[in-house]
């Protein structure tokens, strides 16, 4: 058991790992990629990765445990991808105005976004342990989406900010249809979403008269996607993946956001 839960933590680790090279790399394309392509090249680059991994291991006939998605998973797994649409184009255009630290820590909202919403519409229980996380990261996301320029600017929030917010919070409801889902094959789950939410938000780009990025750019969008969102939302949830009774659903909301949760 002890093994089982160091290995957890290492998988979370490594995940969180992988998840946090996006917003600096994402940050620097911004100057060459226009928000939304770089949001839809990262998601194919999530889809199209783990799409090659679920080929390799058919063609190498490993034993897959997990279900596949069915018919009674559709409607989570439609909010999943228009919410993963949603959330990464917020993300861009709010990382484009904001300092790519500021970005990172306010990422962090997304923990009350996905505990509020796991507790109003979901009814799971919320411990006192969290209560006391969520109202230390709502202060500091406040603090951090300050301006702050000026006396008379110093409690005016920063546009990018507050998109940066709104894309915690579509993950956040992510992270909660994702959840009804967790027991379903992850390569999957990413692989669904990472080409359901790269073709949308490409056609969201394409229709805003974005146009495409340099070939280069392209590789390095789809390489970062494969890593950051594909990877590490794979590593993340392959300790709940053995063979043994499903458990019951936990108090706290799945997955936490100190680790990437489940979004391409």
């Amino acid at each position: 058991m002890k093994q089982k839960t160091n290995t957890a933590i290492l998988l979370a680790v490594l995940a969180a790992a992988l998840y946090a090279v996006s917003t600096p790399v994402s940050k620097m394309l911004l100057s060459a990629v226009p928000p939304t392509m770089v949001a839809a090249f990262l998601s194919l680059g999530a889809g199209i990765g783990m799409g090659a991994m679920m080929i390799g291991r058919r063609i190498s006939h490993r034993q897959q445990t997990e279900q596949r998605l069915g018919r009674r998973d559709l409607p989570f797994a439609v909010a999943m991808v228009v919410l993963d649409i949603a959330a990464p184009i917020l993300m861009m255009y709010g990382l484009r105005d904001c300092l790519a630290a500021n970005t990172a820590l306010l990422n962090n909202f997304e923990i009350v976004a996905t505990a509020l919403i796991a507790l109003l519409f979901f009814r799971e229980a919320v411990g006192r342990r969290l209560w006391v996380a969520i109202g230390l990261v709502t202060v500091a996301s406040i603090l951090l989406s300050l301006d702050g320029g000026s006396v008379d600017e110093a409690f005016h929030f920063s546009k990018g900010s507050l998109l940066v917010l709104g894309a915690t919070v579509c993950w956040g409801l992510e992270n909660n249809c994702t959840r009804r889902i967790a027991d379903r094959d992850p390569m999957q789950i990413v692989t669904v979403k990472g080409f359901g939410s790269g073709i949308g938000a490409l056609c969201i780009a394409l229709a805003i008269g974005e146009g495409f990025p340099l070939a280069k750019h392209i590789a390095i969008l789809l390489l970062l996607g494969f890593v950051a969102y594909g990877l590490s939302i794979y590593c993340y949830p392959m300790p709940s993946a053995p063979s043994a009774p499903p458990a019951p659903a936990p108090t706290t909301p799945w997955p936490p956001s100190s680790v990437p949760p489940c979004r391409s």
